[in-house]
């Protein structure tokens, strides 16, 4: 195909501004509630002061910590609050990285390169989790050389424990746990998996990259959280998410560990180049001053006070969201979600087709499959428009439910035929022609 040259001469910033705001137009619009994921709204104020945080350290690199020794302080006071919210103590270390994808795939090296210490008669290591882990965990693997052992959950979409431990073998290196699960917003139970994990010598990581934040929080209102975080024994590091339910830009996120001993496992040190010394403590070499500055912000602008209020909201839309879609007759609700995350699905109307005609109407909802499903992320911008949106949601059902299977949209037909198809490896061929599709040259 044909490549595309540079301009020959630049552009006004007038007229790039505007080609910009052009460019746009076609994404989705998701101020004002309309947007069930990706973003996490809290507010025109926290988007101002994102905006102007970022900008102070735009072009600040955290790779020096010398030339650049603010984002050091930030970085380090903000890992030590994450680590009190975390159920840390003194020996709790950590950094931070680009997003929930790095904070697993860093963790999991840490965890790789700790077994070739503690078993080095492991040539082929393995690590076990439930089939509602986050990809992240299988795009880890495939870099660092693992094998995923993947094993079903149990009738709540929580980790089936005893079908973990079934998987555990000779080989088996790592234990995954989540909280709170993309797919489900439920909580894997991290207390049992923290016991086996340590009755094996295994390496426990809890992806909260998701909920962890929330989960924090709503505990300290009062809400019963079971046990997730570094206060169960058995977990060696954390992933969690401040560009979440931190409010956030892109992309930053956080890895903890048990102590620094393990985060060492982390580092990268290399002392024989001729341009100096080379250490970094994430994957990345150049890091981004802007999401680290961003992170320590909106810990001192919102505090423990402006934090709780934001989960209260949210966690109180969560919630009316899902009775609301439980008294729709023809949807249910999967499993038993804890905090702001949660999924429907129906035996009666097609839920590709619900959600696509909720899309048309303005909605943006994440299609799901295995089983069919749509996903919803609550922010605290949502609390506005429950009541919109499930009136919506009411009538589309019902619409939904008049039409027969041959009427299906192409989106709905699509997403369903690649739900069943029962050759996976076709369907990862559907997918991966698609993607080479989406990006090239126009």
């Amino acid at each position: 195909m044909p490549l595309k040259p540079m301009p020959k001469q630049g552009m006004s910033k007038e007229a790039l501004l505007e080609r910009l705001h052009s460019l746009k137009q076609g994404d989705a619009k998701w101020h004002g509630g309309r947007m069930f994921g990706l973003i996490y709204d809290a507010g025109p104020e926290l988007e101002e002061l994102a905006r102007d945080v970022y900008s102070i350290f735009l072009f600040e690199n955290g790779l020096s910590p010398i030339a650049f020794p603010s984002l050091l302080r930030m970085e380090n006071e903000f890992i030590a609050m994450a680590a009190d919210l975390m159920s840390g103590d003194e020996r709790t270390a950590g950094c931070m990285t680009s997003g929930g994808t790095e904070s697993i795939l860093v963790a999991i090296k840490s965890a790789r390169d700790w077994a070739r210490r503690e078993k080095p008669e492991v040539t082929a290591p393995e690590m076990v989790m439930p089939v509602t882990a986050h990809p992240a965990w299988n795009k880890a693997a495939h870099f660092l050389g693992l094998k995923t052992v993947i094993v079903p959950v149990d009738e709540e979409m929580r980790a089936d424990v005893r079908a973990m431990e079934a998987a555990i073998t000779d080989n088996t290196i790592i234990l995954g746990g989540t909280a709170v699960t993309y797919p489900h917003g439920v909580i894997d139970p991290i207390d049992h998996l923290g016991e086996l994990a340590e009755s094996r010598n295994l390496w426990l990581h809890v992806d909260g990259c998701l909920g962890a934040y929330m989960l924090a929080f709503l505990r300290k209102l009062g809400q019963e959280i079971p046990p997730f975080d570094l206060a169960v024994p058995g977990v060696k590091s954390m992933s969690l998410d401040i560009h979440k339910y931190g409010f956030i830009p892109k992309g930053a996120s956080t890895v903890l560990y048990r102590n620094e001993e393990l985060r060492e496992f982390q580092f990268t040190v290399y002392t024989d180049w001729p341009g100096g010394v080379y250490a970094t403590p994430s994957l990345s070499g150049a890091r981004p001053g802007g999401p680290l500055a961003s992170a320590w912000a909106i810990m001192h602008f919102l505090g423990e006070e402006g934090f709780l209020k934001l989960a209260r909201t949210t966690r109180e839309a969560t919630v009316a969201l899902i009775e609301g879609v439980k008294a729709i007759p023809e949807l249910f609700i999967l499993g038993r979600p804890e905090a702001s995350v949660f999924a429907f699905g129906s035996e009666k109307i097609n839920i590709f087709e619900l959600g696509a005609r909720l899309n048309k109407k303005g909605w943006h909802i994440d299609s799901q499959h295995l089983p069919p499903s749509l996903h919803m992320t609550v922010s605290p911008a949502h609390a506005a428009i429950v009541g919109e949106f499930l009136a919506d949601l009411r009538q589309t059902a019902g619409e939904v439910s008049r039409i027969e299977p041959g009427d299906l949209s192409g989106e709905a037909a699509m997403y369903g035929m690649l739900g069943t198809m029962p050759d996976r490896s076709m369907a990862k061929q559907l997918a991966l022609k698609y993607l080479s599709d989406l990006y090239k040259f126009k």
